[in-house]
């Protein structure tokens, strides 16, 4: 394994960390709540600086970093701690993190995709001779493909990831001389064509200039897939259609980084696509970070709903009480889940699955570049 893509990976890691947490330090300022410590990286200070109210510190180990505000597990008594603010103003605080990453990850793509020369758009240009799929009451050319089974359709790569989800019929809307023409219960499997080696389906996509808009556009698309992708991997945890062998984590995804990067037939290439791989991950923090889970600021945002309308005294024994149970369900259920991969009793899969499936689809971003 390649020390630099090693490294690259810690620093993937910590930008992700770091920009999450000064997501929460400018919403923190903005409401008006102390902010004892801002630092960059964790471990022995390097440097540090205090202005105002506030401790700036640069430490040595560049693996995250961390906002640490005035009361923000108990009432301290400062009229700026965390813990007396208003409801929408904790909501604020909470969310800006999770807000931070996906805005990086969009920036990311953005990034990638402005040398793009085009972007393969869901629009059909043509059919394989002899194709099923093309005629008046099926598919044809100039058809935008809007959405299947009810899931947008953003780019041409959309189509195949879409149906290989479900079975072998779909509902199918696709946008033809401006007006959503349905297409309910269409059979839609691959099929094996003369003069091509393997099943498909037969019919291939329109490429769309690259212009100011369009680059804005399918950057706003692909994170928005990357979205429904973790959403996706949530489902299949869900549904057991993932093995705990393909659980993964960090180590995963430092190994993954190091594939991609030992991959690509170029040192530009290589930085493109760890950069994109980050963009994935960024947007994946963002969402699992939103989870109602313990320690995640999406549990703390539903305590903070569930306990709004309590008087303070009473929502702080609450809150001591929601929390020990919630540390107690999900240490039971780490214990479960380790005994279950241990014994391979159940396909169980993980939310971190994604970073085997998710990144493996590091793709080239639908974009020629």
């Amino acid at each position: 394994m390649s020390f630099v893509y090693i490294l690259a990976a810690i620093l993937i890691f910590g930008v992700l960390i770091a920009v999450h947490e000064f997501g929460h330090f400018l919403a923190a300022k903005a409401c008006g709540v102390r902010v004892n410590e801002f630092s960059i990286g964790m471990g022995p200070q390097l440097f540090h600086k205090t202005k105002g109210d506030t401790e700036y510190s640069l430490r040595l180990l560049p693996i995250g970093g961390y906002c640490a505000m005035e009361g923000e597990d108990e009432d301290t008594g400062d009229p700026h701690s965390f813990t007396v603010q208003p409801g929408w103003k904790k909501l604020i605080i909470l969310v800006a993190g999770s807000f931070m990453n996906f805005l990086l990850g969009f920036l990311i793509v953005l990034i990638i995709y402005s040398s793009a020369q085009g972007f393969y758009s869901p629009v059909i240009s043509g059919f394989v001779d002899g194709c099923p799929y093309e005629g008046e009451n099926a598919l044809q050319v100039g058809d935008e493909i809007y959405s299947i089974d009810g899931h947008r359709i953003y780019f041409s790569s959309n189509v195949t990831a879409i149906l290989s989800r479900g079975g072998e019929t779909h509902d199918i809307v696709v946008i033809r001389d401006g007006e959503k023409v349905e297409l309910e219960d269409f059979v839609l499997t691959p099929v094996e064509y003369e003069g091509y080696s393997s099943p498909m389906y037969g019919f291939s996509f329109a490429v769309e200039e690259a212009t100011f808009w369009s680059t804005l556009k399918y950057s706003w698309y692909n994170t928005i897939d990357f979205v429904r992708t973790v959403w996706f991997a949530l489902s299949d945890l869900v549904a057991g259609s993932i093995g705990v062998d393909e659980l993964s984590g960090p180590v995963g995804i430092v190994s993954l980084i190091n594939d991609v990067g030992q991959s690509a037939e170029s040192t530009k290439m290589a930085l493109s696509d760890i950069a994109y791989l980050g963009a994935l991950v960024a947007v994946n923090i963002a969402v699992m970070n939103m989870l109602p889970l313990p320690a995640l600021d999406g549990g703390r945002v539903l305590r903070c709903a569930l306990l709004a309308r309590l008087p303070v005294v009473q929502a702080e024994h609450v809150s001591e009480i929601v929390s020990f149970a919630s540390c107690g369900v999900l240490l039971l259920a780490g214990l479960v889940l380790t005994f279950i991969k241990k014994a391979g009793l159940w396909p169980l899969g993980t939310a971190v699955y994604l970073t085997v499936r998710l990144l493996m689809l590091a793709r080239r971003a639908d974009a020629e570049r």
